[in-house]
């Protein structure tokens, strides 16, 4: 089986692949010749990941799945959330949206967010949602240096380690994306 994954980001894309069984083939945006950003313009990340999933199934017409992911914080009503990637700015700059994190974070006592991943799934006409959550506290400072976006200041649920620190292959088991995806394969499975 051979789907297109909508996203132009090489880490999402490279977690994937890691996670998908040998016997699905994953095409990334630059394979099927799309160069354009996909708009997200959504208000929530459900939508968000809807609306890029049917932008390549109508415009390239391939079977594929598109996610999108926020991380949601309590102490800041939810968010950055559905605007996680451009917290600090439409430059979309990683540095920028943590700093802009942890200073609104300075002087709050509940630290507990989760990160959700909604993944959007059109196969053979059909349009299929998964939804993953990761819940946890968000740090005082970064930690550690795998992962990408806000992964140096999470740490999930039950463990002591950030997002950043622990193993790929124990964040595929336990992040939003891992369980939205796993719930994908399942599904593809059968």
């Amino acid at each position: 089986m051979t789907l297109v994954f909508a996203s132009n980001n090489p880490n999402k894309i490279q977690e994937i692949q890691q996670l998908m069984p040998k016997h699905i083939t994953i095409l990334s945006l630059a394979s099927i010749g799309c160069k354009e950003d996909i708009p997200e313009t959504a208000d929530t990340i459900e939508d968000n990941a809807i609306l890029k999933a049917n932008y390549i199934t109508k415009k390239y017409g391939y079977n594929c799945f598109a996610d999108d992911t926020g991380l949601e914080v309590e102490a800041l009503d939810g968010a950055p959330g559905v605007h996680s990637a451009r917290y600090a700015g439409e430059h979309r700059d990683t540095e920028d949206n943590i700093n802009k994190l942890l200073a609104a974070m300075k002087n709050k006592i509940n630290r507990n967010a989760c990160f959700k991943t909604v993944i959007a799934l059109n196969l053979n006409g059909k349009q299929i949602l998964f939804t993953g959550v990761a819940r946890g506290k968000i740090n005082l400072e970064q930690k550690g240096n795998r992962g990408f976006g806000y992964d140096p200041v999470f740490t999930p649920e039950g463990h002591d380690l950030t997002f950043a620190e622990i193993s790929i292959s124990l964040k595929g088991e336990i992040s939003h994306r891992g369980k939205a995806v796993k719930q994908l394969i399942d599904f593809l499975k059968n």
